[in-house]
This record gives structure tokens, sequence and C-alpha cells, in this order.
């Protein structure tokens, strides 16, 4: 079971994350989210328990624990979702030129 953490203090490594985890079962994999600009925590991270039981109690143990100050939140990891192409642009936009499809320009 893949769980989401969140609220994780800056200086939190992978290897903390994966020793917090590991008393309520066994941890498969374990990652913070690095910003690619700066190479720092982005505040949140995944982890992958053995099975669905040992994710669960890690939910009930965690959620709302205080680590370094700081309420973690741990829940089930949603699935990414696809954003499209990639093309960083929203949709209904109109390159330049004619305005064909708004009738024609008046002049006043």
């Amino acid at each position: 079971m893949k769980l989401y953490v969140g609220n994780l203090s800056f200086q939190s490594s992978s290897a903390d994350l994966e020793e917090l985890f590991e008393a309520h079962g066994q941890v498969v994999d374990a990652a913070i989210v690095m910003d690619k600009m700066t190479n720092r925590s982005r505040g949140f991270g995944f982890v992958t328990m053995g099975s669905a039981e040992e994710g669960q109690a890690a939910i009930n143990a965690l959620n709302g624990k205080q680590v370094d100050g700081r309420a973690l939140t741990v829940n089930e990891a949603r699935p990414r979702e696809d954003f499209g192409g990639g093309n960083g642009g929203g949709g209904n936009r109109r390159s330049g030129g004619n305005d064909r499809d708004r009738g024609a320009r008046r002049r006043y």
C-alpha cells in the first residue's frame, strides 16, 4: 500500500521516513519529493508498505502525530492525475490573427 506523507520537516530525509514507518510494518520504499530547482525537500513524500494492513496500521498510528514540531498528514496515496500532453497552456486560446468566429469588427 502506497501512503502519502505530508507536512514533513524540510530537514527530513528518506531514511528518517523509513525509520518512522518501519515500526508499523515492512517498508518497501520511502522517498521524499525534492524540488528540482533547489534540490530541497518539498515537505512531503511517499512510503510503500508491505501490505494493506501494515499501511492502515501506519495511517492510524502516524496521521496527526507530531514529528519535528509538525503534525504529519498520512493517508493512502491517490494515483497521479494525467494532465495531458504537457503543453503548458490552458485550452481555448486562440492564436493571433483574424477573429473570424467573432463576426466583423465594428468601427465607430
